[in-house]
C-alpha cells in the first residue's frame, strides 16, 4: 500500500504487527525518448505492486539521486553526494522514528549505488535495523528474463520502455542502437558524455512489445516482492 493512503494512526498500528515500510530511490535525468522521470517512475510502481498483497507500506520515491555524468541534458537534476547521503539518513531516521526497523530502499537508478555504504553504516549505529539495497532492474531473475527477450538492452532501451514511463506523442526510432563505448564514457565530463551517447540510450532496441515488457514487469515485480517479504534474520 502507499503510505499517501495512510493515516499516522494507521501507521502507528501497523509497526506494532509488522515493522517493515519500503522506500524507493529513483532520479531525474535523461531518458533518450522516454520520461526524465524514468527512475523515479519505475523504481515506485514496482515497489507498489509488490508490496500491495503484503499490506507493506510504501513511501513515494526520492525523486533526485547522483547523475552528474547527465548534467549536461536539460531537465536532469543531480545532488551532490554529500546532499544526498544526508538527504537518504534524515530520511531513515525519520523512518524509524516511526518504528520501522526492517527497510528495502528499491533502487531504479545505478548511479544511486554508492548510498550503500550509507546504509550499513546507518545499521552500525542503529543496531536493531535492518536495510535492504535491492536494484529491481538488474536483480537476478529480472535481468535473466532480460536477457532471455533481448540482452542488447541498457539504458534507455527497450527495457526501460513501459506503457508508464512513454512520453504522450513521441516516437522512438525502429532501428537498434549501436553499443556507446561506456569506457570513454566513465572517463568523460558531462559536456562529452552528451556527445558520446548522443540520444541517450546506451545499446539496442528503442522499445519491444507490450508483451515482452510486461513478461519482463511481472519477473521483476515477483522478484521485489520476495526481497520485501522474506530473508530478514
Amino acid at each position: 500500500m502507499r503510505i499517501a493512503d495512510m493515516t499516522w494512526m494507521q501507521v502507528e498500528e501497523r509497526v506494532k504487527r509488522d515493522d517493515r515500510c519500503v522506500l524507493p530511490l529513483g532520479s531525474v535525468e535523461q531518458h533518450a525518448y522516454l520520461s526524465l522521470c524514468v527512475d523515479q517512475i519505475l523504481s515506485e510502481k514496482v515497489s507498489v505492486d509488490a508490496a500491495e498483497p503484503l499490506g507493506v507500506p510504501v513511501y513515494p520515491a526520492v525523486p533526485f539521486g547522483l547523475t552528474p555524468y547527465f548534467s549536461d541534458f536539460p531537465g536532469t537534476v543531480s545532488l551532490r553526494v554529500s546532499t544526498y547521503m544526508s538527504l537518504i539518513e534524515d530520511i531513515l531516521e525519520s523512518l524509524y522514528q516511526s518504528g520501522f526497523r526492517r527497510i528495502v530502499t528499491v533502487n531504479g537508478h545505478g548511479g544511486n549505488s554508492p548510498v550503500q555504504g550509507l546504509l550499513k553504516e546507518w545499521m552500525g549505529r542503529r543496531r536493531d535495523a535492518k536495510v535492504k539495497f535491492h536494484n529491481w532492474y538488474n536483480a537476478p531473475k529480472t535481468w535473466a528474463k532480460v536477457q532471455e527477450i533481448d540482452p542488447a538492452a541498457s539504458h534507455a532501451s527497450w527495457m526501460e520502455n513501459f506503457p508508464w514511463t512513454r512520453v504522450p506523442g513521441v516516437t522512438p526510432p525502429k532501428e537498434a542502437k549501436p553499443r556507446v563505448d561506456l569506457e570513454r564514457m566513465a572517463m568523460a565530463n558531462p559536456a562529452k558524455v552528451r556527445e558520446i551517447v548522443g540520444d541517450g540510450n546506451f545499446h539496442g532496441r528503442y522499445e519491444r512489445s507490450d508483451n515482452e515488457v510486461l513478461a519482463l514487469w511481472q519477473v521483476a515485480v515477483e522478484e521485489t516482492r520476495d526481497v520485501i517479504d522474506r530473508h530478514w534474520s
